[in-house]
C-alpha cells in the first residue's frame, strides 16, 4: 500500500512554523512532497562550518531529523507530538560549503511508529551522497 500525503507543502510549513518555530534556525524549504517521499533543501551559510571548512555533523543531523519529521507529518497530518525515538546517521563524504538536499522516504508508516530513510547530498553535486540516515519516530495515539 502506497501512502499519499495528507497535507500540502504550504500546510506542512505553516504547521511546523506554528508548533515548532525553533526548527527554522536553519533555512530549509520543502521542494517536493509525494507519495512516501519528500525533498528538502537547506540553505547553508558559513555559520554551519566546522574547523577544516566543511559542513558540520550537527547541521547534517538536523537536516536528517527535520526531513524525517516533515515526511511523517506530511503523511499523518497535524500530529505535533510525533517525536524522534532513534536516529542513526552515517557521514560518507565531505560536503563542500553550499546548500544541502535531503531526500526522505517512508520505509514503514504504522499507527504508532514510522521509519524513514534519508539521503543527503550537496546541491552542487547530486551524484555524491554525503550522509545517509535512518530515523524512527513515535506517533502518539490520536
Amino acid at each position: 500500500m502506497t501512502h499519499r500525503p495528507v497535507m500540502t507543502i504550504e500546510e506542512l510549513r505553516g504547521f511546523v512554523g506554528e508548533v515548532f518555530p525553533q526548527a527554522d534556525i536553519h533555512n530549509w524549504v520543502v521542494d517536493d512532497l509525494g507519495p512516501e517521499t519528500i525533498s528538502v533543501t537547506m540553505k547553508v551559510s558559513e555559520k554551519a562550518l566546522r574547523p577544516g571548512g566543511t559542513i558540520s555533523g550537527p547541521t547534517m543531523f538536523f537536516l536528517a531529523d527535520v526531513t524525517a519529521y516533515l515526511v511523517i507529518l506530511g503523511h499523518i497530518g497535524k500530529v505535533e507530538l510525533a517525536v524522534t525515538t532513534s536516529l542513526n546517521i552515517n557521514f560518507l563524504s565531505r560536503p563542500p560549503l553550499g546548500d544541502l538536499v535531503a531526500e526522505g522516504r517512508l520505509v514503514k508508516l504504522g499507527k504508532r511508529l514510522a521509519v524513514c530513510e534519508i539521503h543527503i547530498h550537496s546541491a552542487a553535486d547530486n551524484d555524491t551522497l554525503v550522509a545517509q540516515a535512518t530515523a524512527t519516530y513515535s506517533i502518539p495515539p490520536r
